[in-house]
């Protein structure tokens, strides 16, 4: 763990109602990197993307950002530089695909900046200026993941938050999608916080990753290494002891 990450969890617990959905959560994030947090269905991870955003409230705990606490609104997280990429994309699907972008740019007010991130955005994905006036309903699924994606990164952020972006999505259009979000990572040196099922995909492509379980933090290292973890393959990739030897 380096010495300043860019977030910050601190004994973070999350409850709803009686369910003790998040126990005493610390990771870290550095400036830069591609962390993921891998597990089942049901261990925490969209929860702990949304306490981090501030669309779930903490129990108890600290999330902070730069060493400063995050501010307890969503809203505010994005004037912060977080912003979230929720599962199941929740693009708005009358607008059409340039109405959906600008709505990630309602924070900004410099309209030339606008215009020179809706550039790279259509650089990211060159269909979605292919679609510009089309309704965000009519996408595929693969290109409204791109939209959703897309409409994060119009706010300028400092961390971006993805939870599970290959949920439905096909195997090429996976491949694609994972492609471009290593490329933003490596070209503009964005911070990215990866949640996902799929904990192949996700590790391949992490510097560091997590590994979450009813609610627990279970194990934590370079993505590579957990990515050759015979527990972990055995565990979440599908592989029996037998196929690891």
């Amino acid at each position: 763990m380096e010495n300043n990450p860019l977030l910050l969890t601190t004994d973070l617990n999350v409850h709803y109602g009686g369910i003790h959905a998040l126990r005493n959560i610390n990771i870290h994030v550095a400036k830069g990197e591609i962390v993921s947090v891998i597990g089942a269905n049901g261990a925490g991870k969209s929860t702990l993307l949304k306490t981090i955003s501030g669309v779930k409230e903490a129990t108890s705990g600290k999330v902070l950002l730069d060493g400063q606490p995050m501010p307890r609104h969503s809203y505010q997280a994005v004037l912060r530089g977080v912003t979230l990429v929720p599962e199941g994309r929740r693009i708005f699907a009358p607008l059409s695909v340039k109405d959906n972008l600008m709505l990630g740019a309602y924070s900004r007010s410099d309209a030339a900046e606008i215009q020179k991130q809706m550039e790279m955005v259509f650089n990211l994905f060159p269909v979605l200026h292919e679609r510009l006036s089309q309704p965000g309903g009519t996408l595929s699924g693969g290109e409204q993941q791109m939209l959703a994606v897309g409409r994060a990164l119009m706010s300028q952020p400092r961390l971006l938050l993805l939870d599970e972006p290959s949920l439905g999505l096909a195997p090429m259009v996976i491949d694609t999608l994972l492609d471009t979000i290593v490329n933003l990572n490596e070209t503009t040196g964005l911070t990215i916080l990866l949640v996902e099922q799929n904990a192949s995909l996700a590790l391949e492509i992490s510097h560091h990753a997590f590994v979450l379980e009813t609610g627990e933090i279970r194990m934590e290292g370079k993505g590579s290494d957990l990515l050759d973890d015979p527990r972990i393959k055995e565990s979440y990739l599908g592989m029996t002891s037998h196929q690891i030897d």
